[in-house]
């Protein structure tokens, strides 16, 4: 098994590709620390290693952010371990069918036609752009009365030092050109 590694915009994360499905083109879990990965035995196992502080498995990669006190070429070898060692078990990535717990969305009724082209937006532009840095953005929230959308970032979105900017100057200005009720994006 070869197992392929890509840097990302954030530093403190690197994306792991083992050239095969993980997650499926649906579907995505975000593992923010260890008392998270109870539900995955991989996420367990790479947590495993006190240096790594998020996991997230997206449709064919596994992003793995590491503390800002350890080093890549120290981390890299075991985290390589975890994942060929898994793969080539046959384990399963959840453990007996637990699903990833869905943050609930908020928006007004009358406001449901504005947010599903807000999700339509953010599936086709933005998230398989976030996708190819190892990360996810979704939809959590709209007002309608301000024009503000709430998004989270998970991944190796989350902590990134670029990731203000990409909200900002990439996904708000898109959302706002296509949308004109968008008046402003914000991360939750």
């Amino acid at each position: 098994m070869f197992i392929q590694t890509e840097s990302t915009p954030n530093p403190a994360t690197l994306k792991f590709l083992p050239g095969l499905e993980v997650m499926g083109e649906s579907s995505v879990a975000d593992f923010p620390d260890a008392g998270s990965a109870e539900r995955s035995p991989l996420a367990r196992a790479l947590f495993a290693n006190k240096d790594v502080t998020r996991v997230f498995f997206g449709s064919d990669f596994i992003s793995v952010t590491k503390s800002d006190s350890s080093e890549w070429q120290h981390l890299k070898p075991s985290i390589l371990g975890a994942i060929m060692e898994h793969f080539t078990r046959g384990a399963p990535l959840m453990d007996g069918g637990s699903e990833e717990a869905s943050d609930d969305e908020t928006f007004s009724e009358d406001d449901a036609e504005i947010v599903s082209q807000i999700k339509e937006l953010l599936d086709t532009r933005v998230r398989p752009a976030v996708a190819n840095d190892g990360g996810d953005i979704v939809f959590r929230a709209f007002d309608g009365s301000s024009g503000v959308v709430s998004l989270h970032m998970r991944g190796s979105c989350a902590g990134c030092p670029s990731s203000t900017m990409t909200l900002k100057n990439g996904i708000e200005n898109m959302l706002r050109h296509y949308i004109p009720e968008v008046t402003a994006v914000e991360a939750v």
